[in-house]
């Protein structure tokens, strides 16, 4: 136990004596590293920016035209079916039975009309989100590459001196 403490203190003075050392003074080649760094981050980030902004867009109005799609697609059942209800109103008595019949499959046929339709917008939403996260994530990688870059030029400069 008694080693352990006197590591720890030995370690803890080891500490304090580097914590005191000076700090190197940043030559100009480090400098020179730091503000191209700097310089590479900050376009490298705003890059970043108008890709994540232009992949919102897309999807803003991707979700857009698919609730348009949805919504004719639910008006056009709303009016298949008022037709097909229209045509029993108007039927015979004799005929009411087979007027209801076939204004049930007109109405069974309207709804997977709209079921498609609502299917294959939310699939191409799903699609345009998807290819958004993927710009995303690339713009996400190249700027932390670029922060990379600069860190390693930056430290390159700073042990060449």
């Amino acid at each position: 136990m008694s080693k352990l403490l006197a590591a720890l203190i030995a370690s803890l003075f080891a500490t304090v004596a580097m914590a005191q050392a000076s700090a190197p003074v940043a030559t100009p080649a480090v400098t020179k590293a730091e503000a191209k760094a700097d310089k590479a981050d900050g376009k490298a980030m705003n890059s970043e920016a108008k890709t994540d902004a232009k992949a919102d867009t897309k999807v803003s109005k991707a979700q857009a035209k698919a609730d348009k799609k949805k919504a004719d697609a639910a008006n056009d059942a709303a009016k298949d079916k008022s037709k097909a209800q229209a045509k029993i109103d108007k039927a015979d008595p004799a005929d009411k039975a087979k007027a209801t019949a076939k204004a049930e499959k007109t109405a069974a046929d309207a709804n997977a009309d709209q079921a498609k339709a609502d299917v294959k917008a939310d699939t191409k939403v799903a699609k345009v989100k998807t290819d958004a996260k993927s710009d995303k994530t690339k713009a996400a990688i190249k700027t932390e590459k670029t922060q990379a870059e600069g860190q390693a030029a930056v430290d390159k400069a700073a042990a060449k001196n």
